[in-house]
């Protein structure tokens, strides 16, 4: 019987919040709360048995024995749209300069975002967006896309309905982002705006450098006159560690 809700989220004050939303739909609901691989792994078997599971905005791989043990499924909330599955789907969005971004749901498989997309939330990328901004433009539309599926997450046990939307692009990893991040001293004027443009936030602690004479550098953000905001079309060079 479906009676329990596992969260994965990257925080505990998510949990809070998107468990109140889906406890609004069905008030029987019993909720499990996880944010790391090891309070997964500490959830007991007859507990999976009965559940379903909801990952959202999280860097853990859920193992495959845990999502067979799942009575009821598990459904991720990916902050990019069909064509960007993987790792930092903002970042790779602002180096492709594409224009159009969005959110994905989709049931998980032992494979990371390959699983049935249930639910999609698309936008247009404003003008001057930075990567920062397109991340939380994306996460506003996870959240609401969340708030859409709501009802049918907490009261319907079958699997939801997948959409006919397929998964494209190429599956970005944390090693293709290393390897932008990772600039050669003879690289191109316009590559290295692209790359400036798109990487320069230290992402998951993963900074810009370039090798000069076998001597690596760490791309910086210049200071600007005081009241004047800092830009990235302006780098600043620091010997990396």
């Amino acid at each position: 019987m479906f009676d329990t809700i596992i969260l994965l989220t990257g925080s505990r004050d998510q949990q809070l919040a998107l468990s109140e939303l889906l406890r609004a739909h069905n008030a029987a609901l019993a909720f499990r709360c996880a944010v790391s691989l090891q309070d997964l792994e500490a959830i007991e078997r007859d507990v999976l048995g009965r559940s379903r599971l909801l990952a959202f905005t999280t860097g853990v791989v859920v193992p495959a024995a845990i999502l067979q043990a799942l009575g009821y499924g598990a459904y991720n909330f990916h902050p990019g749209p069909p064509d960007y599955p993987g790792w930092a789907p903002a970042h790779f969005a602002m180096y492709d300069g594409t224009k159009r971004f969005g959110a994905t749901a989709h049931a998980m498989e032992t494979r990371v975002d390959c699983g049935a997309i249930v639910g999609v939330e698309p936008f247009d990328i404003p003008q001057g967006v930075d990567v920062r901004g397109l991340e939380q433009m994306a996460f506003v539309r996870l959240a609401y896309l969340f708030w859409r599926m709501s009802r049918d997450l907490a009261c319907q046990a079958g699997p939801l309905p997948a959409l006919g939307t397929g998964w494209s692009g190429t599956k970005s990893t944390r090693q293709m982002y290393a390897a932008l991040c990772d600039m050669p001293a003879d690289i191109d004027r316009s590559e290295m705006a692209r790359r400036i443009h798109a990487f320069h936030d230290d992402f998951r602690g993963i900074p810009l450098t370039v090798n000069l004479h076998g001597t690596r550098f760490q791309l910086m953000r210049a200071e600007a006159a005081v009241g004047e905001p800092m830009t990235v079309e302006a780098p600043a060079l620091a010997l990396a560690s």
